[in-house]
């Protein structure tokens, strides 16, 4: 799926934020999410990166991916159900 020119794109992911840019494959989702502020429902964007474990073996909060012109931040990963990729879920730099 990663790999496949119409779901993956290029991305460029950077331990810590600071570290030497890794090229990397990844599979971009941006779902809203609704949440609660003020007796207020309230749309927010997310953006949420597959990325196999092979080529980033360890994501953590902080982390970076540049996708085109967007940075995303890291606020946590976890692994799927067979260990095989990481589900990103990021935040977007201004």
């Amino acid at each position: 799926m990663l790999a496949d020119p119409h779901v993956g794109v290029d991305a460029e992911w950077r331990q810590g934020g600071a570290g030497p840019p890794v090229s990397v494959r990844v599979v971009r989702s941006s779902p809203d999410r609704v949440a609660s502020a003020f007796d207020t429902a309230v749309i927010q964007a997310t953006d949420v990166l597959t990325v196999a474990v092979a080529d980033v073996p360890d994501v953590a909060s902080g982390d970076t991916f540049t996708v085109g012109a967007d940075t995303l931040v890291v606020t946590h990963a976890e692994r799927d159900a067979i260990g095989v990729a990481w589900r990103v879920f990021c935040r977007r730099e201004p």
